[in-house]
């Protein structure tokens, strides 16, 4: 239920908004998403005991801000989900600008409504370089549930290719520090995994496009080897753009 009434504000949340926005003449866009995985993997951490998932979202954006609400949804039971179930529900905020050509930066917050376990949420800050392979740094800050620093680290590069006009190819590379991010990540201060990604999008229409993406994740220290296995996740999904 508290899912539920979470996506039902949510939902009357999107609606209003689009709604005041339009009626100011400000330009609304945003894109809808729906997708299967073998798994759900996040931050190294295998979330669905190797189990199937439904993952969907909805993103609206208007004058720099995003609004985005995303689900987790169990496809096969295990020992601490049941099928049909609902694991997580995000909500995030988030507001994106550019401090020139060459830098962009984005705050946003991120609330975690979780099953069996206490609900939590984070702050972010991250910057970009708008340059070759995109270098980027975000930083996050659980400042819910952690009883250490609750801070936790990404740097990414990735690159685009079009391979024709209606094919897409995304490859990617992550690598993340756990600063005392006890809640949700680890109770330690080290490195803790890297992710290699790739990803091909084709485009059925100006709207709606097919996209299938694959992700390796590995531990990094010895702290972080410790409580994470090597994982792979593939997933496919169709994006409806508005």
């Amino acid at each position: 239920m508290k899912k539920l009434a979470i996506g039902m504000f949510m939902s009357m949340a999107v609606v209003f908004s689009t709604f005041s926005v339009a009626t100011a003449a400000i330009e609304v866009e945003g894109d809808a998403y729906v997708g299967v995985a073998d798994k759900y993997l996040w931050r190294g951490w295998n979330l669905s005991g190797s189990k199937a998932v439904l993952q969907g979202g909805v993103d609206v954006s208007a004058n720099g801000f995003t609004l985005s609400y995303w689900s987790n949804i169990q496809l096969n039971s295990d020992a601490d989900w049941r099928s049909g179930e609902a694991t997580e529900t995000d909500t995030t905020l988030d507001y994106s600008f550019d401090i020139n050509e060459l830098l962009s930066m984005s705050v946003g917050h991120i609330f975690y409504a979780l099953d069996n376990i206490n609900d939590t949420a984070e702050f972010y800050v991250g910057a970009g370089l708008n340059t070759l392979l995109s270098p980027a740094l975000t930083v996050y800050w659980d400042y819910d549930e952690a009883d250490d620093n609750g801070l936790f680290f990404a740097a990414s590069i990735g690159h685009d290719f079009a391979l024709t006009d209606e094919l897409g190819l995304s490859l990617g590379a992550l690598v993340s520090y756990n600063d005392g991010s006890d809640y949700s990540t680890g109770d330690y201060s080290d490195w803790h995994n890297y992710e290699l990604s790739a990803g091909l999008s084709y485009a059925l229409s100006d709207q709606v496009s097919l996209d299938a993406s694959t992700l390796f994740s590995e531990g990094i220290s010895d702290e972080a080897r410790a409580n994470l296995d090597s994982e792979m996740v593939s997933s496919l999904s169709v994006t409806f753009a508005f």
